[in-house]
């Protein structure tokens, strides 16, 4: 039988990967969105809200809700890989939708943003937190990365409205030191866990090149901005209160308060060389964190 013409001399299609990122207004999702932007991925954002998304032109936003399994379904058809982010909270029910629906779609590849000291005892009721939902990666049958990064540098934004208040910023933690990861370091490497397989099924422990404190990240912040920036130590008690001012959930306050007085003891005193081993690079320090973001601290 003669060769069709429609398909005569055509190489098959070739197969674009389309990248999934959950949570993608978040701290870590809006940076890898840009971030694969970038580099010319074909990426789809998973956002609750897509009239309030801003995204790159490139990007395709739709809505889903992790309570919403249909959305979810819709959001990961034709997916290659997907960036998994679920709630803060001792809730694991977002975890197992999202991993459903991946499977359900035949995702290939799943990578999980949970945090350091996952499953550790010692951190408290949030080291909790992310277990189930990196088990069901695990167990997804899809290659797996787990990314569990240390406490972000962007945290610190938070202390934005005390000093143009002339007031001391909270302390939670107070002397003790934590491998500062700056989030644009976890975006990139999320972007390498999505796009090489060479890195799949293994854990990744992401900090930066250098334990710091609240009060050595208040030095920092004081030496650009070029005026004090004092800090207040809170107790477990404060830390609860503060705590509720965001979450207004008295379990997230409670496991709060247990892993800052771990962190306190020197718990999370943590540098791992797994940035570089990702990137090929050095992780980025504090100080250029606080450097990039200086305008986000200095008076209005």
């Amino acid at each position: 039988m003669p060769e069709s013409p429609r398909v005569r001399g055509v190489a098959p299609a070739t197969v674009v990967p389309m990248i999934l990122v959950t949570g993608a207004t978040g701290t870590i999702g809006s940076e890898l969105v840009r971030h694969l932007a970038a580099r010319g991925e074909k990426v789809r954002a998973l956002t609750r809200d897509p009239r309030k998304a801003r995204m790159p032109a490139d990007v395709e936003v739709v809505r889903g809700d992790y309570l919403e399994p249909a959305s979810l379904d819709a959001a990961m058809s034709e997916v290659t890989a997907a960036f998994l982010v679920g709630l803060p909270g001792p809730s694991a029910q977002h975890d197992g939708p999202l991993v459903a629906a991946a499977r359900a779609a035949g995702v290939g590849r799943l990578v999980k943003l949970s945090a350091i000291g996952t499953g550790d005892p010692e951190v408290g009721p949030t080291g909790e937190w992310h277990v189930e939902g990196e088990r069901a990666v695990r167990e997804s049958g899809a290659q797996w990365v787990v990314l569990r990064p240390s406490s972000f540098a962007s945290n610190t934004l938070s202390w934005a409205q005390a000093l143009r208040a002339g007031e001391p910023v909270p302390n939670m933690s107070g002397a003790g030191a934590q491998g500062v990861v700056d989030p644009r370091d976890v975006a990139e490497a999320a972007a390498v866990a999505l796009l090489d397989e060479r890195r799949a099924d293994r854990t990744y422990t992401l900090t930066g090149p250098e334990t710091i404190s609240v009060p050595g990240q208040a030095q920092v912040l004081a030496g650009l901005l070029g005026r004090p920036v004092p800090t207040r130590d809170l107790t477990s008690d404060e830390v609860r209160a503060h705590v509720l001012q965001w979450w207004q959930d008295e379990a997230v306050a409670d496991g709060v308060a247990v892993s800052s007085a771990f962190v306190r003891r020197g718990g999370n005193a943590v540098v791992t060389e797994d940035v570089p081993r990702l990137l090929g690079r050095p992780a980025r320090t504090y100080r250029e964190w606080a450097r990039d973001h200086r305008g986000a601290f200095e008076a209005e």
